[in-house]
């Protein structure tokens, strides 16, 4: 079996994202919105080639510009964090960049462009997370998954382990070409809030009620996580 398992680039743009302790600098190519974002997997787990800003010269697809973000993971790519958790101990493989802490009770848009290369291989049913909007005290509310069928967004508002399961992209669209995605959130823990998904300019999900815990904060995460690798 190839060790490379799953690649992912990606360009990105979003707003008011802060300083974490394991920073990393984007190049304007990238992103807009931010500077600086860090690693979700720190210090010697994250290996070199787990986030790489490549450039079109060099042959990698590019959404806009010259350059674009590229994440790999491959088998055994797991390490603990500061805090504890260990990704080894609970079968999962991950190269992540996370974004600051949202605020309750405001407004946010994000949008992303995901490109998936022809050779990529979905190895469903074991769980790959391409994006979630997680929280500092609680679960992931909004997961972007590949299933079976192609790109998939998992919520997981409410507690449970998945809520609804709302398709995005089709195993042919996602794979071979750029995807823009959009989403405009409030975050609300009453049924003020809303969640609004568009994928290639089409509105996709349309979500109206709470969008995350009481007492938490959200904020973003993007790269490739894996889930149930045994």
């Amino acid at each position: 079996m190839k060790k490379l398992l799953g690649i992912l680039v990606l360009g990105l743009l979003w707003c008011d994202v802060g300083l974490a302790k394991t920073l990393v600098k984007l190049p304007k190519d990238t992103s807009s919105g931010f500077k600086k974002v860090h690693k979700s997997l720190t210090g010697k787990y994250y290996k070199d080639y787990g986030m790489q800003v490549v450039d079109k010269k060099d042959g990698h697809p590019v959404r806009a510009g010259d350059k674009s973000i590229r994440f790999e993971v491959r088998s055994g790519d797991c390490g603990s964090d500061p805090d504890g958790w260990s990704d080894c101990k609970n079968d999962r493989e991950r190269h992540e960049l996370r974004g600051n802490n949202m605020d309750n009770k405001s407004t946010w848009w994000y949008a992303w462009s995901l490109y998936l290369p022809k050779d990529h291989i979905n190895v469903y049913p074991t769980k790959v997370a391409l994006g979630q909007f997680h929280q500092t005290k609680g679960q992931p509310v909004f997961m972007f998954e590949e299933n079976r069928g192609g790109y998939y967004l998992d919520r997981s508002v409410f507690g449970n382990a998945t809520e609804e399961t709302i398709p995005i992209l089709t195993k042919e669209n996602a794979i071979g070409q750029w995807n823009d995605i959009l989403v405009n959130v409030r975050w609300s823990e009453d049924n003020t809030g809303y969640f609004k998904l568009w994928a290639n300019g089409n509105l996709i999900y349309d979500w109206q009620d709470k969008t995350k815990s009481k007492g938490t904060k959200t904020y973003f995460k993007f790269g490739i996580y894996r889930t149930g690798i045994t």
